[in-house]
């Protein structure tokens, strides 16, 4: 049956083959698409399993760079019971190195505090030195700085030479490559230098990062931090006022916003200060924390919501594109059959039941089906490695074994059922009548 199909596809190549490339991009673009979503949750999930610490940040901000709290809130969080180690975090955009614009792929000071990051049992950047050394005791005042590989590579640095983000000269004394696109983003300073570079208020920090002490369990004691300044809430974190202003349309105002970011106009607000007692409350009557202490595993919720959202949205995307290759299944196989209706009447009146012309029709268009889906994964998966390979810094898109195996057996169902109606109205066809209508 399956080699009877096979020549009868052969015998109208320009016809298959119009509905094998058809089928084959649909898939293939399917492949490319689910493989953005799956290379961020990859990449989120291999990150956030290398750090095992906490963040604590201004309420409402989606991550550090947004963030602003008091500086001087470090000293109490190091008195909470199953702290560690207390760790001072200034993050600010990199708006110039050696003269270039920066636009995108984003990069980013990070200012951190030497003497408590060297107490960290696991520092993402110091436990991914590549090159060189991490930043010591000795680089506290200084602009030495630990850069990131992608970084050095597009300004062709080195350990020992010199770069000037934001006209401030900084000699890289080490390279880091953690290989996540979300961490390989940032010049890594002193605090100080951060602030001072970036004129950035001594009195604030970005956000904290703590370590857990031996045997705490992270959780409960970001809930301790959390109803530590549960009566000191400060105004929670809010995009730019361009999403706010009621005569604009939402879509416009968005892509304002998000043109200040990159042109580096948008900041973080300064933290307002302290509230005290009386402070706001929730809707449940209970008093909003001033401060948002995040586990790796909120960050990862995180992302599994966006990494759903996103699914969601490229289902939609995905689906337009194999409508449109299933219909050309369909018209495919209609046309063949109708070629074929005295074929089918002499099959028939030669002993093949309707069950067999059914399988024939269905067995042809599945195997357009199965083509297009072992070319469509093959092209898309390829796709994703040339990608990868050339934008290393901005890209990590993975089409898992799972991706791969669904598409091919997608793709063979809806050659399948492309191939049904076609099939069924074949089949009622009486073999005298098949015979008189060809």
């Amino acid at each position: 049956m399956l080699l009877f199909a096979l020549r009868n596809l052969w015998s109208r190549p320009a016809r298959t083959i119009l509905a094998l490339l058809g089928l084959t991009v649909a898939i293939a673009g399917m492949v490319g698409l689910f493989s953005v979503a799956h290379g961020l949750d990859a990449t989120v999930k291999d990150t956030f399993a290398r750090v095992p610490g906490l963040v604590a940040m201004q309420p409402g901000a989606p991550i550090p760079l947004f963030s602003t709290l008091p500086s001087d809130w470090q000293q109490e969080i190091e008195q909470v019971d199953g702290v560690g180690v207390v760790n001072t975090e200034v993050w600010q955009r990199v708006n110039m190195i050696n003269g270039k614009a920066i636009i995108s792929p984003p990069r980013l000071f990070c200012g951190t505090d030497i003497p408590s990051r060297l107490q960290l049992s696991t520092d993402l950047f110091g436990d991914s030195i590549i090159e060189g050394r991490y930043l010591t005791l000795e680089d506290r005042g200084t602009t030495n700085c630990v850069v990131s590989n992608f970084i050095a590579e597009e300004f062709g640095a080195t350990v020992g030479d010199v770069l000037t983000p934001n006209g401030v000269e900084c000699k890289i004394v080490g390279i880091y490559s953690v290989g996540s696109i979300l961490v390989d983003v940032a010049i890594v300073l002193d605090v100080d230098m951060v602030r001072q570079i970036t004129r950035y208020d001594p009195e604030t920090v970005s956000a904290f990062y703590i370590e857990a002490a031996p045997g705490a369990e992270p959780k409960a004691v970001a809930e301790r931090i959390s109803d530590n300044f549960a009566d000191r809430a400060i105004e929670p974190w809010r995009p730019s006022e361009l999403l706010l202003l009621s005569d604009k349309n939402p879509v416009e105002s968005l892509f304002e916003s998000i043109d200040q970011l990159l042109s580096g106009e948008l900041k973080p607000a300064p933290a307002p200060p302290s509230l005290g007692a009386g402070s706001p409350t929730g809707s449940g009557g209970e008093p909003k924390s001033g401060v948002d202490v995040r586990t790796m595993d909120d960050w990862s919720a995180q992302f599994d919501q966006l990494t759903g959202d996103l699914d969601l949205f490229l289902s939609i995307l995905t689906s337009i594109g194999l409508t449109i290759a299933v219909l050309s299944v369909i018209n495919t196989m209609l046309m063949s059959v109708s070629e074929r209706i005295i074929e089918f009447g002499i099959l028939k009146a030669n002993g093949w039941s309707r069950l067999d012309v059914v399988k024939l029709i269905t067995a042809e268009s599945g195997l357009i089906g199965l083509g297009g889906g072992v070319l469509g994964t093959s092209i898309g998966w390829a796709a994703t490695l040339i990608l990868n390979a050339y934008f290393p810094d901005r890209l990590n898109l993975y089409a898992s074994p799972e991706l791969i195996g669904f598409a091919l057996i997608f793709s063979s169902l809806l050659g399948v059922v492309g191939g049904l109606y076609p099939a069924l109205w074949a089949m009622r066809m009486a073999p005298m009548e098949a015979i008189r209508r060809g």
